[in-house]
């Protein structure tokens, strides 16, 4: 006959292994069908994107939605004026080519900083510049700083496409 200890040891074993196969049945892997391109990460079921990408999936370049001429008006510390703008494609993926900034024909390149705002900054024809830029809905807004010599001039473009 099998004494109290060996029965008790034997039914402990018993229903922590059922235990054991009821938890681990339970957890299930929540990315296991999650596919996200472009370098994103899966957590918890969802995709993190990396910077230049959205989407479910990350499957969207986020510079794709400012592509555009955007038409608006220019506030700047000296001086106002209304002119276009045009955003377009770089050769890289998070980037994006600004022409005509402060209605001077300058060029500037843009680098994705998250799904709807860019930074720039660079010099042309003896001016130096920075800022940023922000698209919600259809509108994008531009602030920067444009540099010539001793002068400075800050400057807030808004414009639709």
């Amino acid at each position: 006959m099998k004494s109290f200890k060996q029965i008790a040891l034997s039914a402990f074993l018993t229903i922590s292994a059922f235990g054991a196969v009821v938890y681990t049945s339970c957890n299930k892997d929540e990315c296991k069908d999650v596919v996200c391109q472009n370098g994103g990460t899966c957590s918890e079921g969802k995709c993190t994107c990396p910077t230049g990408y959205d989407g479910t999936n990350c499957e969207t370049k986020s510079r794709d939605k400012f592509v555009g001429v955007y038409t608006g008006n220019e506030i700047c510390t000296v001086g106002t004026d209304n002119y276009t703008m045009t955003l377009s494609s770089n050769s890289d993926a998070i980037k994006l080519t600004m022409t005509n900034l402060y209605n001077d024909n300058i060029t500037a390149t843009c680098s994705m900083v998250a799904t709807d705002s860019f930074s720039f900054s660079g010099s042309q024809g003896g001016a130096t510049f920075n800022g940023t830029g922000r698209l919600v809905t259809n509108t994008l807004t531009v602030r920067y700083t444009l540099t010539n010599g001793s002068t400075s001039n800050s400057c807030v473009f808004t414009g639709t496409k």
